[in-house]
């Protein structure tokens, strides 16, 4: 129990102040089903996303390293399992690679008797060698010290499966995947939506005639920024008044090629705007989404495409394969293709019965399978069956459980 209130507590780690953009809902649905819910996550800096902080949630701030810190690792670590310590949580939810490594030891070195680990993407899929081997044994480690671990996707269980990470009657998948659903609401097209929509693309001088493909997320070599950039100039060529908007920021850990660095620099039609708040105006104002990835958990980029009703292109990697079926809810390409890709986007430039079929089918799969609710509702009875199995009985009161 929580050594400040009478409700069982539950600690949620994530090691980026980006991630709490994944939980956004989630953790004020715990505290109405009877949880007292604190979140440990470093400050924020400059340059992230900026997202609001979960309200009637206690947040408390521990840095930690995204990369690996030997020293500044030990000191988070110790931080970590001294907040747990005095917070005395029934219930630990840690996610993110680090934090599930340092957040979940923490757990169980003080016992925590509801220990699970979101497995958000598996980093170790685009690396080789050592690196490869050491992120493997990491995120081994990170199961081992949680009774379940939650995958994001079914793609990225059955690759957990194959990679002996863990046992597999510890893997699930909260309903048909997600960490957190997606507010279909907030990007479904309306009038107001659709006048910002307008006024952005003014605002970026965008022809009103323009067909604009847009990309959101981190500018790096795993997100397929490389192959997107030699596809679109491609594509620039065979099509007049066509743009490419590119909505997020470049990462130190995972840099850019020079040569694709110097394309975005020199391309006119390439718009780089960095990160941003106001997504939903950005979706509203493309026509085609592009998620050229070469490794995903469940990406909510294409989740937030689909329920804008836009046309979603994805290479074929682990995550996208869960959301995108190839003609029918999106299009998909080889990953690293940049042939491939450039022939797909045209496809959606030049039939626009196969757009329409695409905006209608993704539109409704992510409002019937991907709701908010149902996500918080299975992700809480989860953690009910192993206090059941873990914990002596929770005094929750009838309106909540």
């Amino acid at each position: 129990m929580n050594a400040k209130s009478d409700r069982p507590g539950m600690v949620v780690v994530v090691n980026s102040s980006v991630a709490v953009r994944f939980l956004q809902g989630q953790l004020e649905y715990s505290q109405k089903r009877g949880f007292d819910v604190t979140l440990l996550c470093p400050e924020r800096r400059n340059g992230e996303w900026k997202v609001a902080e979960p309200a009637g949630v206690r947040v408390l701030e521990v840095a930690m390293a995204r990369s690996i810190a030997p020293l500044q690792d030990l000191v988070s670590l110790w931080r970590v399992s001294c907040a747990m310590r005095t917070l005395r949580p029934a219930v630990t939810n840690v996610g993110t690679p680090k934090a599930g490594l340092l957040g979940g030891f923490a757990a169980w070195l003080n016992h925590v008797p509801c220990r699970f680990y979101t497995l958000h993407g598996l980093r170790f899929e685009t690396t080789k060698g050592l690196k490869r081997r050491l992120l493997i044994y990491m995120e081994r480690l990170a199961c081992r010290f949680a009774h379940r671990v939650v995958c994001v996707s079914h793609s990225v269980r059955e690759k957990a499966i194959t990679s002996r990470l863990t046992r597999r009657d510890r893997l699930i998948v909260l309903g048909y995947g997600s960490c957190n659903g997606v507010d279909a609401s907030r990007f479904a097209p309306n009038p107001k939506l659709m006048a910002r929509a307008a006024a952005l693309r003014r605002q970026l001088g965008i022809p009103e005639r323009a067909a604009v493909i847009l990309f959101v997320g981190r500018l790096t070599r795993d997100k397929g920024i490389p192959e997107l950039v030699e596809a679109f100039a491609r594509l620039d060529e065979q099509f007049l008044n066509l743009r490419l908007l590119l909505v997020g920021c470049f990462e130190v850990e995972d840099p850019l090629p020079p040569e694709t660095r110097r394309q975005l620099e020199k391309q006119p039609h390439i718009i780089f705007v960095g990160a941003v708040q106001d997504t939903p105006s950005y979706y509203a104002a493309a026509d085609i989404v592009v998620l050229p990835s070469h490794r995903e958990g469940l990406p909510t980029v294409i989740l937030e495409a689909q329920a804008a009703g836009k046309p979603v292109v994805g290479a074929n990697a682990t995550g996208i394969v869960d959301l995108v079926t190839d003609g029918e809810t999106g299009l998909l390409f080889p990953v690293g293709d940049a042939t491939a890709l450039s022939k797909t986007i045209a496809r959606l430039l030049t039939d626009e019965d196969l757009v329409r079929k695409l905006e209608v089918s993704g539109q409704e799969r992510v409002r019937r399978d991907f709701q908010q609710e149902r996500i918080w509702e299975a992700q809480y009875r989860a953690y009910l069956q192993v206090l059941l199995e873990k914990a002596p009985p929770l005094h929750l009161s009838p309106s909540e459980s």
